[in-house]
């Protein structure tokens, strides 16, 4: 008996037997994909001079109130230089509020204020409404599948790290 499992096609074309071509339109399409998911945060964000580092931060806050810098740090992939500069204005503008641990003192544990949490809202909002659509109209199987590939796209920590945040969830 084999262990081989039949290739799934693809538009009739084995996935097993991706040509670089092929390949190379996967690679174009997040791209294209990314921007198109990115572009009404941006537009959101831009009005108040922030960037894509802001709304990282403030989507894994939200996800995970009361994450520490160095928890948030690790899900980020970004230096401490980078995030703390990110966060130095989040909380000057009074989007993020940084309380010092009860356990460790050397901790800060980070959380949305109201407005942060509207404002992650709006962003996250723009960005359903976008995923919700693109996953009505290529439909469940596609959807499963996409998640699919998003998953062994990533490395076995940021996988760990994934699982953790998403099974977390209420």
């Amino acid at each position: 008996m084999s262990d081989a499992r039949p290739a799934q096609s693809f538009g009739g074309e084995s996935l097993l037997f991706l040509t670089d071509e092929q390949l190379r339109q996967g690679i174009e399409a997040m791209f294209f994909a990314y921007r198109g998911f990115t572009a009404d945060p941006d537009r959101i964000l831009a009005e108040m001079a922030y960037g894509r580092a802001h709304h990282r931060a403030i989507h894994f806050i939200n996800r995970a109130p009361g994450t520490t810098v160095n928890n948030l740090l690790a899900i980020l992939g970004v230096t401490k230089q980078s995030l703390n500069r990110v966060l130095r204005t989040l909380i000057a503008d009074g989007l993020v509020e940084s309380r010092v641990g009860t356990q460790d003192k050397r901790e800060r544990h980070l959380f949305l204020t109201p407005e942060g949490a509207a404002l992650e809202s709006k962003l996250s909002d723009a960005q359903r409404i976008r995923m919700r659509s693109a996953y009505k109209e290529a439909g469940p199987d596609a959807v499963a599948g996409f998640r699919q590939v998003l998953e062994a796209m990533m490395d076995r920590e940021m996988r760990r790290t994934y699982a953790n945040l998403r099974d977390s969830a209420t």
